[in-house]
Order: structure tokens, then C-alpha cells, then sequence
């Protein structure tokens, strides 16, 4: 069920309404759900095919004409290739398909954006990669590739395209990462991006990092500091972004099951900084 759009999140869009923003009603009410590991069979294109995990996912259309002209939120697909040695816990599918599904959701309601309900599911070997912008990893610290996947991942970061990563954590997490990246953008290396970055300006004024907890477990690792690290290319484009010691798309994906959580995190922390990220990125 919808529930009335609430004054917190008004008072928090009102810097947008200069962007053109307009907003709607806020999507869900409390239960509890899981959101790890689960099998999607082969050919899945879309997160729409596959059931809601939480408390269920929010349904739109875009008007006629606007089909193909839509901003889609796709997703890495890494299953092709055994996971690193050490890999935690959790794999490409974590927080699908609700996580997808209500980031997609707010960008169409909160922005001035026409987004695809359905989201995308997708290899870094799939032809059509190039003709989605904006790719989300989930549990990069859990990501192994194919020789195949590392270089067209290269080629698709290198040629216009960005990689957002969340819900990582602590030193192992990031070896891997940090690992992972020097045979996919070998020259290229992460830093942490400066709060007085225009990103943190894009749409929302964010004028600090704070963690998103998983919603069952808090903060995972007490006294871990939030980590926004970042690889920029030889001409300066933003490429790559990892939202470490965070839990940004849990935010996304449950953020119907508890109204605190809600409150604390997803309206407070993991919507703001996902959309400055995504209007950031599609317009740099």
C-alpha cells in the first residue's frame, strides 16, 4: 500500500524543486523479509521477473513514445566466474529484485526523470551493455570475472559508462576490490572523494557520509567509517564509485518493512545520495 508523502521528505526534496522534481506518495508499510543469495535462472533479463523479496514492489507505466527513452537502472550480472578466494558472503543477486525496483521507483517519482519499471539484468559480455549508462554491483567484495567479463567491463567503463558498488565492508572486502580493479582498469586507482565534491551538491545538499545499516544486523562493523572511494579516468569522468562500510541498498530494498529504517536511513541517507549520484553521472 501507498502512504502519504510525508513533510520529512519534503523539507529534504525542497532544494530538488528548482530541478524540476515533483513528488508522489511514499510506497509500503511494515514487514520482514530476506534479502540474500537467491537463484535466477539463466536468460532473466529483468528484475520485474523475479518476486518481490520484502513487502512487495511499486508498478508504473511511462506514456506512450517514452518506452525506449527511459533511464534504466541495470544491474551486474557476475556468475559466470568462480567467486574470489576469501569472497564474503553475498553475491551479485543481493537485494534483488526490490532494491532495483524502488531506487527506480523514486527516481520517477522524485525526479524529473522517465524511468523503466522493469530495470535490467546484465553481464559485462552482453552486446547490449554499452546502451546502459549507469550499472550497479551489488557485494563487490564478492565479484569474480571471466578473462571476458574483466575486459569488456574495461571497455564499457572506458567508453562512457559508470559502475556504482555498495554494501561492502571492512579491510578484506576492499583487498578484493581494490584487487579486482587493478586487472579491470589497470593504471587507474581509487581515492576517496572530497564531501566538497559537486556530486554531494547534484540535486540534495549531503554534507556528510553516514552509513546505512543492514536492517536485521545495525552496523555491521562497529567504529568502521564510511568510505566513498571513486576512480576517475585520464580526462577526469567519474567511473567507478564504492559506497564501503555501508549498506546503501538495503536502504533501497527494505525500506517498506520498518517506518524507523525508514525514517533514519532510506529517506535520510540512501535515496539522497543515490539520486545525487545518478543526476551527477548522466549529466558528467
Amino acid at each position: 500500500m501507498r502512504v502519504p508523502f510525508t513533510p520529512r521528505l519534503l523539507r529534504l526534496l525542497l532544494p530538488v524543486a528548482a530541478c524540476g522534481i515533483a513528488a508522489a506518495g511514499l510506497w509500503a508499510q511494515s514487514r520482514g523479509f530476506g534479502g540474500g543469495q537467491i537463484y535466477v535462472p539463466p536468460g532473466t533479463r529483468t528484475a520485474r521477473e523475479i518476486g518481490s523479496r520484502s513487502v512487495g514492489t511499486p508498478e508504473w507505466e511511462n506514456p506512450r513514445g517514452y518506452t525506449a527513452d527511459v533511464f534504466t537502472f541495470a544491474r551486474l550480472r557476475y556468475d559466470a566466474a568462480p567467486r574470489p578466494p576469501g569472497g564474503r558472503r553475498g553475491g551479485w543477486t543481493t537485494d534483488l529484485p526490490d532494491a532495483d525496483l524502488n531506487l527506480s521507483y523514486r527516481l520517477q517519482q522524485l525526479t524529473s526523470l522517465r524511468v523503466d519499471p522493469d530495470a535490467r539484468l546484465i553481464t559485462a559480455t552482453d552486446p547490449e551493455l554499452p546502451n546502459y549508462p549507469f550499472l550497479f554491483a551489488a557485494a563487490p567484495g564478492a565479484i569474480g570475472l571471466t578473462e571476458a567479463e574483466i575486459l569488456g567491463l574495461r571497455n564499457y567503463l572506458l567508453n562512457g559508462g559508470f559502475l556504482l558498488m555498495a554494501d561492502s565492508w571492512g579491510d578484506a572486502d576492499w583487498g578484493l576490490i581494490e584487487r579486482l580493479f587493478a586487472t579491470v582498469l589497470p593504471g587507474l586507482k581509487f581515492e576517496e572523494l572530497p564531501i566538497e565534491h559537486p556530486l554531494y551538491r547534484a540535486v540534495v545538499t549531503i554534507r556528510e557520509k553516514q552509513q546505512v545499516p543492514n536492517i536485521r544486523m545495525g552496523i555491521k562493523i562497529p567504529g568502521t567509517q564510511i568510505q566513498h572511494r571513486v576512480i576517475f579516468d585520464r580526462q577526469g569522468r567519474l567511473v567507478a564509485m564504492a559506497l564501503h562500510n555501508s549498506d546503501d541498498s538495503d536502504g533501497w530494498e527494505r525500506e517498506g518493512e520498518n517506518h524507523e529504517y525508514f525514517e533514519k536511513y532510506a529517506e535520510k541517507i540512501a535515496y539522497p545520495l543515490a539520486i545525487n549520484i545518478l543526476v551527477y553521472v548522466m549529466t558528467h
